[in-house]
């Protein structure tokens, strides 16, 4: 960064630091995280154990909770660390860190909710070649893409981020790191990286949600065409958890990045939601409307062991 031998961490302000509300801040994200990982883990457990779910679909819900455990782990021990300790500043390599796996994990959600759009769209569509079109092999692959490519898109982000200089302020009105918050610290370099921004946002968030509302209107179209009542009813269910979920994740996370900061606390809440809430209500949604997961993890609850 340009000026780095003069500011040389930044100070975080998330909840206006009024001491007295930080003990019981820190115990809801402390119940938050806690809730987070138990569910999250829970369903993998049950997905992997459970040979009837060792389908395409259940393969993807897997990586999401997967991907939901790692979302809330990059910023909330953080947080409650700055909250129980008081210590707000945070170095350079830490922000940037922190900024490079949530970039990641931002893409990687993104993607994973295209492709899971796609599986139902296969199923629905295209119900004889659902299994040759996602072969356990192609699964592999199109997970370890998904992967590979958030890996690597997020490391050439954030050098590119590393190229603004810090002058405005080192001050940072969020719980984490994020481009929006970096971004009104900056006086350099912040045009390339708005730029930069824009492709990405194009390429990882509105080119994945585009194909992902074409494949349900898809979906629909076929859905309808169906005579029997029984049959449009448990088709339209496959799909409905997974409406759900990508509307409040994308709700709240386009709410947040594409509306102008009009206030600093709605920045936070907004934040708050995408980030920590929606990563733990993501397998409750999945498991209240799929018969198999609620199978499935009441055997695990009554100490049904799967084979």
């Amino acid at each position: 960064m340009g000026n780095r031998t003069s500011v040389q961490y930044f100070y975080m302000l998330p909840f206006s630091g009024k001491t007295r509300n930080k003990p019981l801040i820190s115990t809801i994200f402390f119940f938050i995280y806690l809730a987070g990982i138990l569910i999250n883990s829970s369903i993998i457990t049950v997905i992997c154990l459970e040979v009837q779910l060792h389908e395409p679909m259940y393969l993807f819900i897997c990586n999401l909770s997967i991907v939901d455990i790692f979302y809330t782990s990059v910023t909330i021990p953080k947080l409650l660390h700055m909250l129980l300790s008081g210590n707000h500043f945070v170095s350079f390599s830490q922000c940037y860190t922190q900024l490079y796996f949530f970039v990641t994990l931002i893409n990687t959600e993104d993607i994973l909710f295209f492709i899971m759009a796609y599986d139902r769209y296969v199923a629905i569509c295209l119900p004889l070649h659902y299994h040759r079109i996602l072969s356990r092999k192609n699964c592999i692959l199109i997970i370890i893409g998904i992967w590979t490519i958030s890996f690597l898109n997020s490391l050439l982000y954030v050098t590119s981020v590393l190229d603004m200089s810090s002058c405005h302020s080192n001050l940072i009105h969020q719980f984490f790191c994020d481009i929006k918050s970096l971004t009104k610290t900056t006086c350099t370099g912040t045009e390339i990286v708005l730029i930069i921004t824009g492709v990405e946002i194009l390429l990882f968030v509105f080119l994945p949600l585009m194909c992902t509302i074409i494949s349900y209107f898809t979906i629909f179209f076929v859905i309808l065409k169906i005579k029997s009542r029984e049959n449009r009813s448990k088709a339209f269910s496959t799909c409905s958890s997974h409406i759900t979920v990508i509307s409040i994740y994308y709700g709240t996370s386009l709410i947040d990045y594409m509306i102008p900061s009009y206030s600093d606390v709605l920045d936070v809440a907004f934040a708050v939601v995408y980030t920590t809430i929606t990563p733990v209500i993501n397998p409750i949604i999945y498991s209240l409307q799929n018969a198999n997961i609620k199978t499935a993890l009441l055997g695990v609850i009554k100490g049904r062991h799967f084979l």
